[in-house]
C-alpha cells in the first residue's frame, strides 16, 4: 500500500483520479498490517506531510497518517517516540529546518493520536524541556505562535515547578521583545497581530493559573523596556501585555516603581518613552490608563524632570497618533493629560500647535460623528491652552478661525480644568489616575458596550428596545426556569432598563444570537442578523408551545391533578397578563405583516395567487424613470424592475417544500474589522454644518449618489407597483402549458404592529466587481399611511400556497365583475392604516465591506403622541392601482409641530453613548455626512394596544414597563450595588 502512495502522488495522473485513489488507501487502513508494513507507511506519510513539495502532496500524508494512526495506535505509538520527537525539536527532518512551524503541526498532530496511551507522558515531560529551550533562543513570531497555540491546546507541555514555569513566562516576554513584522501589507500586519496576540494569550493563561509568576513576570517587563542598550529597540508589541494585566494592581505597582531607589531616573524616562510608544499598537487595551498612572505617579513623588523630558520628546509623537482613528481615544486621553498638567511652560503646547489647524480641518473632512466628537473634546483642550498661555495672538489666529463654530468651555470650567491638572494637585494616593466610570448620561438610557466589531447588532437591539409594546411584553413573559434566547433577550431588556451603568455590555445574549456563520470581531450586516434574530425567536416559542402542548396532554391522561403544573412548567411564553388563546408568537403578533401576490398571465387572463407572512420589507431603488411613469407602468403594463431586487423576510410557518415569495438574501454587511471601533463614538449631536466640495467628491469616488432626493413613499410605491414578467423572466402558466409574459402585484392584506423596512442600498457592480452603496439621501416622513387590503377574496386561494382558482378568457366589463368580490369597495378603496416613525438604524460608510452602524429611536406607543394618529394632511400611500405619488404632502408642518410639542423625545444610540437629538437631525444626518444613510426603519402602527393587557396580578403599569420577576429585579440591585462601590 506504501508503494502505490507514493507512486500515486508522484505521478502524473490528473488530480481527481488522484483524490480517488487516496480515499480508497485511506479506507483500507482498517485492513490488517504487519509492523513493518505500519511503520513504512507512517514513514511515507510523515515525509509527505514535512516535504511535500505542494499543498496536496501534503494533506495526503495528513489524511494517511491520521487514519493508519487511528486503527494501528500501538504501531503508531512505537513510531512517535521520544527520540523521533526530539530529533525533530533540534535537528528538523531532512532539509527542513527544526525552526520550521511545520515541525510542530507534526508534532501536535501525533499527540492527538496517542493521547489515551502511556507513552504520551514521556513526550509531555520532553516538550516541557523543550517548550523552555525554545523560548529561549527567541523565536519568530510565527514559530512561537504556533508553539503557544501547541502549549495552549496540551498545557501538560508546559514547563511545571515554580522556578521553569517563572522561567518561561520570564523568556517569552523577552521573546515577544524581539518580535518584529515581516512586511508592511493590510494581510501580513494581521497575521502579525494575529501571531502577536497568540502569544500574550498564552502568557494570560499562564498567570491566571500561577498568579505568582504574575509579578516576576511584569518585572522583567519593566527591565525590558527601561534597559538602556540603544542598539536594541523593544518590539511594540510588548503593548499586547497591557490588557492582561489587572487594572486592581495598578496602585500597588507604579507606588513601587516610582518609591524604588533602585529604578533611576534615566531607566525611568526610558521606560515611560517606550510605554508611550505602545499607544500606536492597534489591539492594545488600557494602554493609555498605565501612561496616565505612571505620570500622576511620578508627579506624586515630584519626579518633575522625568516629567518634562519625557512630555518634550513625546508629545508630538502622541499627537500624530490623532490622525489614526484607531487609536484616537487614547491618544488624545494621554494628549490631554500631558498638556493640561504640563502648565509652567507653553514649550510643549507650542510644540503642537503649527499642526492643529491640518487635523481639525481633517476631523471636518471626514464628515463622521465620531470625528465630530473627539473634534470637540480637542477644541475644549486647545480652548483651555490658549486660555493658559495667552499673548500669542500670531499663533492662536489660525486656531481660532478653524474652531470658530466649535462650543466654547466656559472660564470658570476652563479654571476648573486647569486647576485639577497641574502637577501639584496630584495626590499620593493615585485613585485618580484609574478611570472614573461614569453614570448614566441626562437621557437616562443605557449604552451598550462594542465587544468587538459589534455595532450592527447594538443597534438593532435598542431599535426593539425603544419598540416599546415589544419591549413590555417581552418583558411581562413569564420565563422562570427557561434557558432560551427569548429569555436571555428579556434579561438584556430588563438591564437596559435598571442598571445604573452607563453603558452595558451583551456578551451573554451576543454569543446566543449571533448567527453561525457570522465571524466573531467582524463587521456584519445589521438587516440580516435582525431577520436571523426573530426567527430565532420565532421558531424557539413554536417549538417551546409544541412541548407544551404534549406536556398538557400526557399530563391530562396520567393524573388530573398534575395538568395546572405540569403546564405552568412547559408554558414558558405566557405572559404574566393573560393574552388569550392566540396561537401566533410574540414574534407574528409585533413584527407579523402578510403579502398576497398575484400573476396574472397577459395571453390567457389566468390568474394564481399566493399569501406569505414577512416580518420585515426590503425596498429596492426605484429608477428615476419609475417614478415619472409610475401610472403608465400601471395602466399600459410597460416598465419593468429590471435588476433592482424586492424582498421580504417570511416567517417560518409554512408547509415544507412551499415555495418561498421573493426570498433574495442581501449582503449589506461590512467585513473590514479595522473600520469599526474608531468612526461612530460621539456624546453629542453631529454640527450643522455645510458639506464641502471635497466632502462629495470623496464620497462619490466610492459610492453611487444621486442628485434626486427619493422618500420611503417612493420606494414603497416601487415596491408594490405591478411589474411585467417577461424575457428571461417570463412566468408558466399552467394554463397555457408555456412561458407567457404576466403581471405580478403584491398587496399587503395584513399589517404588522411594527412595520419594519429595510433600504437596498447595496448593489453589485459588474465593472468593478465590487458591492457599491447607494448614496441616495431618502427623505423619512415622520407619519406614513400603510395602504393595507382585505385579505377575503371571491379567489380559491390556498393560504401559503399557488393556485389557479380563476380561468379568464375574456376582458372589460366581464373580466372586472369576475375579479370583483362582494366587498368590491374594500378592495378598490385600501385602508389607510397610519403608522409612526419609531427608529432608525443609521450605516455610515460607502461599501457593504466597511462602515459601522448607530441607531435613532424614541419612545412611541399604541396610542401614539396626541393627535398624531389622525393627521388627515399625513403623507400616505395609497393603492398602486390608483394614484401611486402625492404630488406634495404637508408632513412637514406635522414634524414640526411633533417636535415642538416633545423636543427631547428623540435619542441618538452609539454603542456606549447616548444622547438627545431632534427628528430635524434625523432627517438632515445624510445631507450633514453624505456616508451616513437610513438603512433600516421601524414604524409603529397607531391607535393599537397589540393585545396585551395593562395590568397585572402586580399591579398598574398603564403607562410603564411591567413589573419585573424576581430573579431578574435581584441581579440588577446586585449588579447596581457593586457598580456603585466600584465608583466610590
Amino acid at each position: 500500500m506504501d508503494k502505490i502512495l507514493e507512486g500515486l502522488v508522484s505521478s502524473s495522473h490528473p488530480l481527481p483520479l488522484k483524490r480517488v485513489i487516496v480515499r480508497r488507501v485511506v479506507e483500507s487502513a482498517e485492513t490488517p498490517l504487519s509492523q513493518a508494513q505500519c511503520r513504512a507507511m507512517f514513514a511515507l506519510s510523515t515525509r509527505l506531510v514535512l516535504q511535500g513539495p505542494d499543498p496536496f502532496q501534503r494533506q495526503v500524508g495528513r489524511q494517511v497518517l491520521e487514519a493508519y494512526g487511528r486503527y494501528h495506535r500501538a504501531e503508531f505509538e512505537a513510531f512517535f517516540n521520544r527520540g523521533l520527537v526530539l530529533g525533530l525539536l533540534q535537528r528538523g527532518y531532512g532539509e527542513l529546518s527544526n525552526r520550521d512551524p511545520a515541525i510542530l503541526d507534526y508534532i501536535q498532530a501525533g499527540l492527538r493520536l496517542i493521547m489515551s496511551c502511556p507513552s504520551v507522558l514521556e513526550l509531555f515531560e520532553l516538550l516541557q524541556v523543550e517548550a523552555l529551550r525554545l523560548v529561549c533562543e527567541r523565536p519568530a513570531p510565527p514559530l512561537c505562535a504556533r508553539l503557544c497555540q501547541l502549549l495552549g491546546d496540551f498545557p501538560q507541555c508546559l514547563p511545571r515547578g515554580r522556578k521553569l514555569s517563572l522561567a518561561f513566562c520570564q523568556q517569552l516576554v523577552r521573546s515577544i521583545a524581539h518580535f518584529q513584522s515581516q512586511g508592511s501589507r493590510e494581510a501580513e500586519l494581521r497575521l502579525y497581530v494575529s501571531q502577536v496576540t497568540q502569544v500574550s494569550g498564552l502568557l494570560r493563561s499562564v498567570w491566571k493559573a500561577e498568579p505568582d509568576t504574575l509579578l516576576p513576570s511584569l518585572q522583567e517587563l519593566f527591565a525590558v523596556i527601561s534597559a538602556a542598550d540603544t542598539s536594541f529597540e523593544p518590539s511594540v508589541a510588548l503593548a499586547s501585555l497591557v490588557q492582561h494585566i489587572p487594572l486592581q494592581m495598578i496602585t500597588v505597582l507604579i507606588r513601587s516603581l516610582t518609591t524604588d531607589p533602585n529604578v533611576k531616573d534615566a531607566s525611568m524616562t526610558q521606560a515611560l518613552c517606550r510605554m508611550i510608544d505602545w499607544l500606536s499598537w492597534p489591539l492594545a487595551q488600557h494602554v493609555e490608563t498605565w501612561v496616565i498612572a505612571l505620570l500622576k505617579g511620578l508627579a506624586a513623588v515630584q519626579k518633575f524632570t522625568i516629567l518634562i523630558d519625557v512630555t518634550l520628546l513625546k508629545i508630538e509623537l502622541v499627537f500624530n497618533r490623532l490622525w489614526f482613528p484607531l487609536v484616537r481615544p487614547g491618544a488624545l486621553a494621554v494628549l490631554s493629560h500631558m498638556l493640561l498638567s504640563f502648565q509652567h511652560s507653553p514649550e510643549a503646547f507650542h510644540l503642537i500647535v503649527p499642526h492643529v489647524v491640518s487635523l481639525v480641518h481633517s476631523f471636518r473632512r471626514d464628515g463622521l460623528p465620531s470625528s465630530t466628537a473627539f473634534l470637540m473634546q480637542l477644541t475644549e483642550l486647545i480652548h483651555c491652552m490658549m486660555y493658559h498661555y495667552s499673548g500669542f495672538p500670531e499663533l492662536y489666529e489660525p486656531i481660532l478661525e478653524a474652531v470658530k463654530d466649535m462650543p466654547k468651555p466656559t472660564e470658570e470650567k476652563i479654571k476648573m480644568i486647569l486647576s485639577q491638572s497641574a502637577w501639584t494637585s496630584q495626590s499620593n494616593s493615585l485613585l485618580s489616575c484609574l478611570s472614573r466610570i461614569s453614570g448614566k448620561s441626562e437621557t437616562g438610557k443605557t449604552g451598550l458596550i462594542n465587544l468587538g466589531n459589534t455595532c450592527y447588532m447594538n443597534s438593532v437591539i435598542q431599535a426593539l428596545f425603544m419598540a416599546t409594546d415589544f419591549r413590555r411584553h417581552v418583558l411581562s413573559l413569564n420565563l422562570n426556569g427557561c434557558n432560551s434566547l427569548m429569555r436571555k433577550l428579556q434579561h438584556l431588556f430588563a438591564f437596559l432598563a435598571h442598571t445604573q451603568r452607563e453603558a452595558y455590555a451583551p456578551r451573554i445574549f451576543f454569543e446566543a444570537s449571533r448567527p453561525p456563520w457570522f465571524t466573531p470581531r467582524s463587521q456584519q450586516d445589521c438587516s440580516e442578523y435582525l431577520r436571523f434574530l426573530l426567527d430565532r425567536l420565532h421558531e424557539e416559542e413554536k417549538t417551546l408551545k409544541a412541548l407544551s402542548s404534549a406536556k398538557t396532554s400526557a399530563s391530562i391522561i396520567n393524573e388530573e391533578s398534575q395538568t395546572q403544573e405540569a403546564v405552568h412548567k412547559a408554558q414558558v411564553f405566557t405572559e404574566t397578563p393573560c393574552m388569550g388563546s392566540e396561537e401566533r408568537t410574540l414574534i407574528e403578533k409585533m413584527f407579523g405583516g402578510k403579502l398576497k401576490t398575484t400573476i396574472c398571465c397577459l395571453n390567457c387572463k389566468s390568474m394564481s395567487q399566493k399569501e406569505e407572512a414577512f416580518t420585515d420589507l426590503s425596498l429596492a431603488f426605484c429608477p428615476p424613470a419609475s417614478l415619472e411613469n409610475i401610472d403608465s407602468k400601471c395602466t399600459e403594463r410597460s416598465e419593468v424592475k429590471g435588476d433592482y431586487m424586492v424582498q421580504t423576510n417570511t416567517l417560518a410557518t409554512s408547509p415544507a417544500g412551499e415555495t418561498p415569495l421573493n426570498h433574495f438574501e442581501v449582503n449589506g454587511g461590512c467585513d473590514t474589522i479595522m473600520n469599526e471601533g474608531n468612526i461612530k463614538d460621539f456624546s453629542t449631536e453631529p454640527n450643522s454644518e455645510n458639506t464641502t466640495n471635497s466632502e462629495l467628491n470623496k464620497v462619490q469616488d466610492n459610492g453611487d449618489v444621486s442628485q434626486s432626493t427619493l422618500s420611503v413613499t417612493d420606494l414603497l410605491n416601487y415596491f408594490l407597483a405591478p411589474e411585467i414578467l417577461s424575457g428571461d423572466n417570463k412566468y408558466y402558466c399552467e394554463k397555457c402549458a408555456s412561458l407567457q409574459n404576466a403581471e405580478k402585484t403584491m398587496q399587503i392584506i395584513e399589517e404588522p404592529e411594527y412595520l419594519i423596512l429595510t433600504l437596498l442600498r447595496f448593489s453589485y457592480d459588474p465593472k468593478c466587481h465590487i458591492r457599491r452603496k447607494i448614496l441616495d439621501n431618502v427623505s423619512l416622513p415622520l407619519v406614513l399611511e400603510l395602504p393595507v387590503k382585505s385579505a377575503k377574496s371571491s379567489l380559491a386561494v390556498v393560504s401559503g400556497g399557488w393556485s389557479v382558482g380563476v380561468e379568464i378568457s375574456d376582458i372589460g366589463e366581464n373580466l372586472a365583475k369576475k375579479l370583483k368580490p362582494s366587498g368590491a369597495d374594500e378592495v378598490t378603496c385600501p385602508q389607510l392604516v397610519p403608522y409612526v416613525l419609531s427608529s432608525v438604524v443609521v450605516h455610515s460608510g460607502v461599501s457593504s465591506e466597511s462602515g459601522h452602524y448607530y441607531s435613532y429611536a424614541r419612545n412611541v406607543t399604541g396610542s401614539g403622541p396626541s393627535g398624531l394618529c389622525h393627521q388627515s394632511t399625513a403623507l400616505s400611500l395609497v393603492s398602486p392601482q390608483d394614484k401611486l405619488l402625492t404630488e406634495e404632502s404637508p408632513c412637514t408642518v406635522v414634524e414640526n409641530e411633533l417636535n415642538t410639542e416633545m423636543p427631547r423625545e428623540w435619542f441618538l444610540f452609539n454603542d456606549s453613548r447616548v444622547s438627545f437629538t431632534s427628528f430635524q437631525s434625523v432627517q438632515k444626518i445624510t445631507s450633514r455626512f453624505p456616508k451616513d444613510t437610513a438603512y433600516v426603519l421601524f414604524y409603529k402602527k397607531q391607535n393599537s394596544t397589540c393585545g396585551l393587557n395593562t395590568s397585572s396580578t402586580h399591579g398598574l403599569w398603564l403607562n410603564g414597563d411591567p413589573p419585573l420577576q424576581k430573579d431578574l429585579m435581584d441581579a440588577i440591585t446586585k449588579d447596581n450595588k457593586l457598580y456603585l462601590q466600584v465608583r466610590q
